[in-house]
């Protein structure tokens, strides 16, 4: 028998790096970059199976909007269990799916009437997607086929939402399998001419937009975007007045619009749902990440009662939209989901988020002057620092350096999760941070910064 028994058993991450394949990793970097063993989480913190902690700054890929296990939905769903788990949501129901469809048509913008609940984000996409086309199809307008989308847009990696994509590091190894969108310009206020405001560049993205439809709408389905932020894109962020523009146009040409607020819904803009500033509402509203505080995988498409419409005849109209998901509507995510839209309505949480994001904005202009730093921008809750090898030509870093994997890697010694993207830092924390929480991770940000450019 071993003197040390305990030097035999493999640690997590190396049990983990035995047999799981992780999402958009490329796993031979864990040759050289470590991989986190989490044993417990806590609020924004991530406790390590080596007794370290790790700020929570991106919110586990955008989710955990209240931060980990947040007692009023763990007490939700511990309740929930004792009463039912899951059932099919074909031809039966129950009260956590019917609850959360009414609390939602509540909530989101007017108009928006009718739910269909899906797994994830992608999904989501791949609902509305699917029941843009068919309504056109059930209104005898089959011709109509194409969708259009946002040069930049991120929307999913399954095939109908990745085609709806404009991200080459997601699309291009997959475009033979795709369907191909129209593209048209992003109104991403980074891009915009010199001299231009953000309103300035919508309205010229606008007159873009009217061109495109002016030549195709009649073969159009929709239009799909994600309102004020193109979030995995690289944190682009676009004025309102194009998201309420784009809704006119929508109307003019009649096609739909498809709000996707997987990333930007549930207050991360500021307001419950992006759509809200600019005074509209889409055909199809998608929502998903923070729809359950992050606790478990549930997305839902909200359309309109002239949509549903389309689809209600007999069985034998062939109408009927036939998509399903073995977990549509489970009633544990459905129940998180209910306590996660009660803590908006019984906590002041966007108040509180206005003042953090506030300190958010002044703790950032540290970086102002930055000789690498290009772009400050920052929506509600999420913020964004741009690299770039020189200020004044904004020439980037080239792409094999890695620049931001040298920030994430750095703020992992300083305690804080950071997961750029690309060469643009982010931050998308969870709601229950305060302000030291906020200058911690800023403070690693920066000494990550000037590590990462040296």
């Amino acid at each position: 028998m071993s003197d040390s028994p305990a030097l035999s058993v493999p640690s997590l991450a190396a049990r983990d790096l035995a047999v799981v394949w992780h999402p958009c990793t490329q796993m031979h970097d864990h040759e050289t970059i470590p991989m986190l063993a989490i044993e417990r989480a806590e609020g924004a913190w991530l406790y390590a199976a080596d007794g370290r902690r790790y700020l929570d700054a991106v919110s586990s890929w955008w989710t955990n909007v209240f931060g980990h296990r947040h007692p009023r939905i763990v007490a939700g769903l511990k309740d929930q269990l004792d009463r039912l788990d899951h059932i099919m949501l074909a031809g039966m129901t129950h009260e956590p799916a019917v609850a959360l469809a009414e609390k939602l048509v509540d909530r989101a913008p007017s108009g928006l009437t009718r739910v269909f609940y899906a797994d994830n984000g992608s999904s989501a996409i791949e609902v509305a997607l699917k029941m843009s086309f068919h309504y056109w199809r059930n209104q005898g307008w089959p011709e109509r086929n194409r969708f259009i989308a946002l040069r930049g847009g991120y929307h999913g990696e399954t095939l109908g939402a990745l085609s709806v994509t404009d991200v080459p590091l997601y699309r291009a190894t997959y475009a033979p399998l795709l369907f191909e969108p129209i593209l048209a310009t992003s109104p991403d206020a980074y891009q915009r001419p010199a001299g231009s405001t953000p309103q300035q560049h919508a309205a010229s993205c606008l007159a873009d937009m009217r061109r495109t439809l002016e030549e195709c709408a009649a073969r159009v389905c929709a239009v799909v975007l994600e309102p004020l932020v193109q979030c995995a894109g690289g944190m682009r962020m676009h004025h309102a007045d194009y998201v309420a523009g784009l809704r006119r146009l929508c109307d003019e040409f009649g096609v739909h619009l498809i709000a996707d607020e997987i990333a930007v819904g549930f207050g991360r803009t500021g307001t419950l749902f992006a759509c809200e500033q600019a005074a509209i509402s889409p055909d199809f509203l998608c929502l998903s990440k923070g729809l359950t505080g992050g606790t478990l995988p549930l997305s839902a498409v909200l359309t309109t009662e002239a949509v549903h419409a389309a689809f209600y005849a007999s069985y034998s109209t062939g109408k009927a939209f036939l998509h399903s998901h073995s977990y549509t509507g489970n009633a544990l995510a459905c129940r998180a989901a209910l306590e996660t839209l009660a803590i908006f309505d019984d906590e002041p949480v966007l108040a509180r988020n206005k003042v953090l994001a506030e300190h958010l904005r002044t703790r950032l202009r540290a970086l102002e002057d930055h000789p690498n730093v290009a772009d400050i921008r920052q929506t509600g809750m999420i913020a964004a620092i741009e690299l770039v090898r020189d200020r004044e030509s904004r020439a980037p870093f080239p792409a094999d350096e890695r620049r931001g994997l040298r920030v994430y890697l750095h703020g992992l010694s300083r305690g804080v999760i950071l997961r750029p993207l690309g060469n643009v830092v982010y931050f998308m924390p969870p709601y229950c941070v305060d302000t030291d929480d906020i200058d911690l991770m800023v403070d690693a940000a920066i000494a990550g910064i000037d590590h990462a450019v040296a």
